[in-house]
């Protein structure tokens, strides 16, 4: 912990991940702080040499740039995934990391039933027909060109049973859903409010995705899932990119072996270099860029628990602690 005569240097590599209109309150004690938008990877090593407390949302900070910054203590994630720092070195050195934590308890399950709503219903692809002229052109005061289905009935199966995945449950059972939440893929024995992994991909008609991303979780659904779904659900990634096998999911929709898919996440961000996703162009599939986090009211809670995460550090009293 900083002594009380010490001026703590603290470092935001990343401010430009929040919104403008995302207010940052001032911290509570003596400090220097030096606040970049945005910090590529190969910056970081740098503008973290002589910090005592680094805040990044997605600038990482790996074992060579630890090791490179003698005086830093705390790492405050304006995040709940931590993926981005090496926590191994972080144990060895001591550094204490912190995280946000049940921030996006209502934008992230709204999101996820935005998305299951404009798929289940067909709006993007009904939207894009009116606009094109398809309804002037029919010869009735409708048109039936996209599958439309109701949730109520309709089986919803939740992988991750977090806070996020218990939220977006209450939502879907509201609805009307029948919910399945589903044990870990490779894991058995987790009790009788988890339905096996398979049986939830087998019977799903709508399977969405709320856990992190890990080696055990990485690419979780793939071919092998794909060819088991028999009721062709709806796909809902609103978690991680690389919990899915995008060329998977792509060879899937195209087929017709999904409904279709809902995804705000795709493996690397922002898909610079192209992504098989993003250049599909299919009525039922959407991709937003990763903003279910964002609303307005998530981000101050997410901008308000940062602070208090750095002053408990400093308080000696350091709070939402991520082990290594």
């Amino acid at each position: 912990m900083p002594h009380p005569q010490d001026t703590p240097r603290v470092v935001f590599l990343d401010r430009d991940t929040l919104s403008p209109e995302t207010h940052l309150r001032e911290i509570a004690f003596p400090h220097s702080l030096a606040v970049h938008a945005r910090t590529a990877p190969d910056q970081v090593a740098d503008r973290i040499r002589d910090a005592e407390i680094v805040i990044t949302n997605k600038a990482p900070l790996d074992r060579e740039a630890i090791l490179g910054a003698p005086k830093l203590r705390f790492i405050a994630v304006a995040a709940t995934g931590t993926n981005i720092v090496d926590l191994k070195a972080c144990a060895e050195r001591g550094i204490i990391v912190s995280n946000i934590r049940n921030y996006a308890i209502n934008t992230v399950p709204e999101h996820t039933f935005a998305l299951i709503f404009a798929l289940r219903r067909s709006i993007v692809a009904y939207r894009e027909a009116v606009i094109r002229g398809r309804w002037q052109e029919a010869g009735q005061f409708c048109f039936f060109d996209y599958p439309i289905r109701d949730l109520a009935g309709s089986t919803l199966g939740i992988m991750g049973d977090g806070v996020l995945g218990r939220a977006v449950a209450d939502i879907g059972r509201a609805l009307g859903m029948r919910i399945l939440f589903s044990t870990y893929k490779g894991t058995d024995g987790m009790g009788p409010l988890y339905t096996p992994f398979d049986e939830v991909i087998r019977t799903s008609d709508i399977i969405t995705l709320h856990c992190p991303l890990m080696p055990s979780t990485q690419n979780m659904i793939s071919r092998r899932e794909f060819a088991m779904m028999e009721r062709r659900p709806l796909l809902i990634n609103t978690a991680r990119g690389g919990l899915v096998d995008e060329e998977a999911l792509a060879e899937a929709l195209k087929a017709g072996t999904i409904g279709g898919a809902g995804f705000d996440v795709v493996v690397q961000e922002p898909p610079k270099n192209g992504n098989i996703l993003c250049d599909l162009d299919l009525p039922n599939l959407i991709v937003t860029p990763h903003v279910a986090w964002a609303s307005k009211e998530a981000m101050q809670i997410l901008a308000d628990q940062l602070v208090d995460n750095v002053e408990a550090y400093v308080a000696g009293k350091p709070q939402n602690v991520v082990e290594g």
